[in-house]
């Protein structure tokens, strides 16, 4: 359904844009549909900028992005640029920002029924806002005809996937939806996105989170500096990291009941069998993966 071949995203910098920063470096990628895909990493490692790339908020610098074939890096114009937006929605990590505090949260419905469905009746148009606002697990009586400071940040995050759902969607790109919510409404949206998934919906999940990771995703992808450090079946990523970096981001997860330095010796004392890295020459911006066992991905080390 998505599929990223050797994307690269490269951004000038500087008072006079005499330097360049290289955001994303040689990703490769594939989204299907049923199937989420966690992109994760730390801060400034490529991931939510792969997300903007997916969306066109910004274009890619060297590589092709496909949806359902179509290379959407070519888009031209309101009409094909508008028919990708039925299919492809994001949400992202601040629903407070993606509502204007002057009108009713539901407006965004509105918006939506002005630009794709001009046609439909208001009962009919009614009856899909409730039906989505059921999937989402709202209450309509709740939500609907309020301001959005009267409504939490889940509520707020659940009416923009709505918002979503009202589409012929079948890619979401969600890029940290759930890291302003507290504990117990998390587990709610990422059961939602759960549910989305065995709708047959792709989920490109962005995440610094391992452990957000490690729930919903189907396979993991982890970014270092641009690149893909590690790339597989979720469960294979997290029980057997076979990079270094993944490795050490794990290692960083608090445990109970051991110190910083047993878990520090355990790894010096483990390391991957039979794992070599691939390797690049100097200024080669390449960043080739070596399949270490079936559907599991290894890229280059960046010190």
């Amino acid at each position: 359904m998505l599929e990223l071949s050797h994307v690269h995203k490269v951004y000038r910098v500087g008072a006079f844009g005499g330097s360049t920063l290289r955001a994303v470096r040689d990703v490769n990628l594939v989204v299907k549909p049923g199937e989420v895909v966690s992109l994760i990493g730390e801060s400034g490692s490529g991931k939510s900028t792969i997300g903007k790339m997916v969306l066109g908020l910004t274009k890619p610098s060297q590589g092709t992005i496909t949806f359902e074939g179509k290379d959407v890096t070519r888009l031209r114009g309101f009409g094909e640029k508008k028919e990708y937006y039925r299919h492809v929605q994001g949400v992202f990590q601040d629903p407070f920002s993606s509502f204007n505090p002057i009108f009713k949260a539901d407006r965004v419905f509105e918006m939506i029924r002005s630009s794709y469905f001009p046609d439909v009746s208001d009962a009919d148009w009614r009856e899909k806002v409730l039906d989505v606002i059921g999937t989402v697990r709202l209450d309509p009586a709740n939500v609907l005809n309020k301001y959005p400071h009267q409504l939490s940040g889940g509520q707020l995050q659940r009416l923009l996937i709505a918002r979503a759902l009202l589409l012929d969607i079948r890619l979401l790109v969600a890029d940290e939806i759930i890291s302003m919510l507290d504990a117990s409404t998390r587990i709610d949206v990422l059961n939602l996105l759960a549910d989305l998934k065995e709708r047959g919906l792709g989920i490109l999940f962005v995440t610094h989170d391992l452990s957000l990771g490690n729930y919903v995703s189907d396979r993991s992808v982890i970014l270092r500096k641009g690149a893909i450090a590690e790339l597989g079946p979720t469960r294979r990523v997290f029980e057997n990291p076979l990079h270094p970096y993944s490795r050490h981001l794990l290692s960083c997860v608090p445990q109970l009941h051991r110190t910083w330095a047993e878990v520090d010796a355990e790894l010096a004392a483990n390391p991957p069998e039979d794992v070599v890295l691939p390797t690049v020459s100097e200024g080669d911006d390449s960043a080739p993966l070596v399949e270490a066992e079936e559907g599991h991905f290894v890229g280059i080390d960046q010190r």
